[in-house]
């Protein structure tokens, strides 16, 4: 089994076909995404393949070490996660093969009018070993 990191994006990847903005969804539009989720979640649950999710909110912070007796340095002039992902699944299947049949199935998550997003989904492989230190 190999685990896979399932990224959803709010941009940064390419447009999906289902092209509207989450906060412009009504509540039953966003209920009706919320339960496809749970739904996919707790099929993957039953075969074994599921390991966690979350959504995450928009708030959120770069940060770095300031240096030595520096408080840390908060932000910069960069592109910021709390822009870009929307949240993540993480899976362990049997293959890649398996990653990206998923993935496709996730990304027809129903979004405004009830209609699927078609939304691009970032697969990224867990690595499978640290590579070996040199001490």
């Amino acid at each position: 089994m190999a685990k896979y990191l399932l990224l959803k994006h709010y941009r940064g990847a390419p447009a999906p076909v289902n092209d509207v903005p989450m906060d412009r969804w009504t509540p039953e539009e966003i209920s009706a995404h919320v339960r496809y989720m749970q739904d996919f979640a707790a099929r993957l649950e039953k075969t074994g393949e599921f390991v966690d999710s979350q959504a995450l909110a928009p708030e959120g912070t770069f940060v770095r070490y300031g240096g030595e007796g520096r408080p840390p340095v908060t932000d910069g002039p960069f592109a910021e996660t709390k822009d870009l992902i929307a949240g993540w699944m993480v899976i362990d299947v049997d293959s890649h093969e398996r990653a990206v049949e998923l993935a496709g199935e996730l990304s027809a998550a129903p979004g405004a009018g009830g209609k699927p997003i078609h939304e691009w989904l970032e697969v990224r492989p867990f690595l499978a070993a640290h590579p070996p230190t040199t001490e």
